[in-house]
């Protein structure tokens, strides 16, 4: 019966608040109104972005590397 009421809980969302006796941070400058708590958590394209690797699916011979230069001695 608890495992149902504990199981029963980690579906429930409610609106993000910060915790009591703390304020959300001030807002940006050159912003008038402060961002609310989903906006500070959403990451913007620059802070995470996307992927472009292409994968080889075949071997391919390195080209020259003008910067692979032997150890000096």
């Amino acid at each position: 019966m608890v495992a149902l009421f504990a199981l029963a809980g980690c579906g429930t969302q409610g609106e993000l608040k910060p915790a009591p006796g703390h304020q959300l941070p001030p807002s940006p400058i050159g912003r008038k109104d402060r961002p609310s708590a989903t906006e500070l958590l959403s990451q913007s394209s620059q802070a995470r972005p996307s992927r472009n690797v292409e994968l080889h699916t075949r071997s391919e011979p390195r080209t020259d590397d003008a910067f692979d230069l032997p150890p000096s001695e």
